[in-house]
């Protein structure tokens, strides 16, 4: 399993951006602005390993400096201010969800989509329901809004109400995995969204089916070397 080269982007290395923006034309190896803690991004980061991709990493630190994605040479790559953004084969895309889609389209092996039509429509209403109907509502710019002292509650609400629903459905989807027994673009979004539940302090006792089936994937290679806790920029009271 590939892992990629990694730089991180901090004060006065903006100019190193800058000339890895000019120099694309001469490079074959996708980029990944990614941040450790960013649950889009390791969406992203498990597809490139269980595709066994070799790419490079440079690091977006959400939170140091006001947040280095508000940088104008972060804001010129992708408007949205967002991670991840992913560099390859000429273009920039951003939204985990169509990085994934792309790498599936030019890199079908191992599929993340399944071939039966049905079943390829339950991947994509899962991945939906974490990545829109659950996590933007517990990042980080949402979290600025509601306040410190209600944050954490904020949080438990969004992730709790998405998770009652997520249950219900994978009674009738899931096998080992969100949508029978293959690793899918729904297991991506799933495993990031049970590690804020964690973070914000969620039960998850009421959620045996996503509980069971974040188990079996975490206990994946592709899973555990792009976890949070083990990325270049991880800190280190929070390596593992």
């Amino acid at each position: 399993m590939q892992v990629g080269k990694v730089c991180v982007m901090h004060p006065g290395r903006e100019a190193l951006l800058r000339n890895r923006e000019k120099s694309w034309g001469a490079r074959s190896k996708p980029i990944l602005y990614s941040y450790f803690r960013s649950s889009c991004s390791w969406r992203v980061r498990i597809a490139l390993a269980l595709k066994n991709m070799d790419y490079e990493t440079i690091t977006i630190n959400l939170t140091k400096d006001g947040g280095q994605q508000f940088s104008e040479e972060f804001q010129a790559l992708n408007p949205m201010k967002q991670v991840p953004a992913l560099k390859i084969d000429g273009i920039t895309i951003g939204q985990s969800l169509a990085i994934i889609e792309y790498l599936e389209e030019t890199r079908p092996t191992p599929r993340l989509l399944p071939q039966d039509p049905k079943k390829r429509a339950h991947v994509r209403m899962i991945s939906h329901l974490l990545a829109s109907g659950i996590q933007p509502l517990q990042n980080l710019s949402v979290l600025k809004q509601v306040g410190p002292e209600n944050q954490l509650t904020w949080a438990q609400q969004a992730i709790s109400s998405g998770f009652n629903a997520l249950e219900q459905i994978l009674q009738s989807t899931a096998g080992k995995y969100c949508v029978g027994d293959e690793v899918s673009m729904a297991d991506l979004c799933l495993a990031p969204q049970v590690a804020n539940a964690d973070r914000f302090k969620v039960d998850l006792t009421p959620y045996p089916t996503i509980s069971r089936i974040n188990k079996s994937l975490l206990a994946l290679e592709a899973f555990q070397v792009s976890h949070p806790c083990r990325q270049p920029d991880t800190p280190p009271e929070l390596r593992a």
